[in-house]
């Protein structure tokens, strides 16, 4: 038996045991569900995973747990999407011909668990919708697939938090697209919180249309094993920025992989990340920024930052640029640093403690992200936890 057939082995016996669905959805269950079995998990012999293995993942029996537990707070203006305009989308910005994952998510799609919304043309939604999912602990290994679709008419505006958590061990694959219409502003904020003995793989596909406005914070804190991949193609005079922070301790082991792609001419795209690292932990940044051949006067930035408190610590960082066009102005760096000598010693001489120090320092580091985050209470909710998770992990 080959390697590829024992991994998926578990899952096809899983995978004959859904219940019945719709003929459409059965068609790309099965389609994707034949992509997975091809493919099979991706190993550090494939460039895209060469740094992050996910070999305890593909061992792990788990049991099914469909969608887990997930919460969505609907505003009267959001509308569901009827059963014509998700197959219509499902699957259209997030593919599963070449990652596993997307086409084992889609494998194992259920239409009462899939959270599918749209904001109507021309609405402006003053509240942010909430999806929430949560995995409780049930005693053994457990997989769950959560799937989003939002769609944004033109010129609305809308913000949308995704917030995952959980307790025990279980694995986390959630697909998460979005399709923002001409000239509409869409804010979406990620937050990862998954237990420490979880795995966590997400993906997520952005299509965006003329003119729109798209901006993504992703914020991961939790997880042993995490992997993000967000993927956004923009139009014609669209402009997207893309942000990240990610904090890791212990073993945990994270990596983010974007990919920018500008497809029409005046496009604007910014893109920070930043990484902090501590003990054993492990990171990965792989940021690729696509020009194609008719986006002339496109306009685009890239950085990751990271902050290395350990000796022990690793992070790899590989910002790309792919340009096919002449006339465009397009900028990528990269940053692995330690805390700064002279503002540690500056504060200890105003009377502050060395690890204190180091607490306020790495705070500060994060700040730059968080700043960014334009929901109140959530922006206050995450200064709470930086914070006591700097100070108490400094006080060990």
């Amino acid at each position: 038996m080959t390697a590829v057939a024992e991994q998926t082995g578990a899952w096809l016996a899983e995978f004959t045991q859904l219940p019945a669905a719709a003929p459409w959805v059965r068609e790309l269950r099965e389609a994707a569900f034949q992509r997975f079995a091809t493919l099979g998990f991706p190993t550090t012999h494939d460039e895209e995973w060469r740094f992050t293995s996910v070999a305890p993942i593909a061992r792990t029996n788990f049991q099914p747990g469909g969608a887990g537990d997930y919460w969505l707070n609907r505003p009267s203006t959001v509308e569901v999407l009827s059963a014509e305009e998700v197959r219509r989308h499902l699957a259209h910005y997030a593919a599963f011909d070449h990652n596993a994952f997307v086409a084992l998510n889609t494998a194992f799609l259920r239409e009462e668990r899939l959270v599918a919304i749209r904001i109507p043309a021309g609405a402006v939604i003053g509240t942010p919708i909430e999806i929430r999912y949560d995995v409780q602990d049930c005693g053994h290994p457990m997989a769950v697939h959560p799937r989003t679709l939002i769609l944004a008419g033109a010129d609305s505006h809308c913000t949308i938090v995704e917030t995952y958590s959980g307790a025990g061990t279980y694995f986390t694959n959630a697909v998460t697209e979005i399709v923002a219409g001409d000239r509409a502003v869409v804010d979406h904020y990620k937050i990862q919180r998954e237990s420490l003995e979880a795995f966590h793989v997400a993906t997520l596909g952005a299509q965006l249309g003329r003119s729109a406005n798209f901006v993504s914070h992703s914020i991961s804190l939790g997880g042993a094993l995490v992997r993000n991949d967000v993927n956004v193609v923009l139009s014609e005079g669209t402009e997207a920025t893309i942000n990240g922070l990610y904090i890791v301790n212990g073993t945990q082991h994270i990596d983010n992989h974007t990919s920018i792609d500008h497809v029409k001419p005046h496009g604007t795209s910014h893109e920070l990340y930043k990484g902090i690292l501590d003990d054993q932990a492990r990171a990965v940044f792989n940021g690729r920024i696509i020009v194609r051949q008719d986006a002339q006067k496109t306009d685009s930035k890239q950085t990751n930052k990271n902050l290395v408190l350990s000796d022990d610590a690793v992070i790899d960082t590989k910002p790309e640029l792919q340009i096919w066009a002449d006339d465009v102005r397009c900028t990528h760096g990269a940053t692995i640093g330690q805390l700064d000598a002279e503002s540690l010693f500056y504060l200890q001489s105003r009377g502050i403690g060395k690890q204190q120090a180091r607490s306020l320092l790495t705070y500060a580091f994060a700040q730059d992200i968080v700043d960014r985050i334009k929901i109140p209470a959530l922006k206050d909710s995450l200064e709470r936890i930086l914070f006591e998770k700097f100070h108490e992990h400094r006080e060990k």
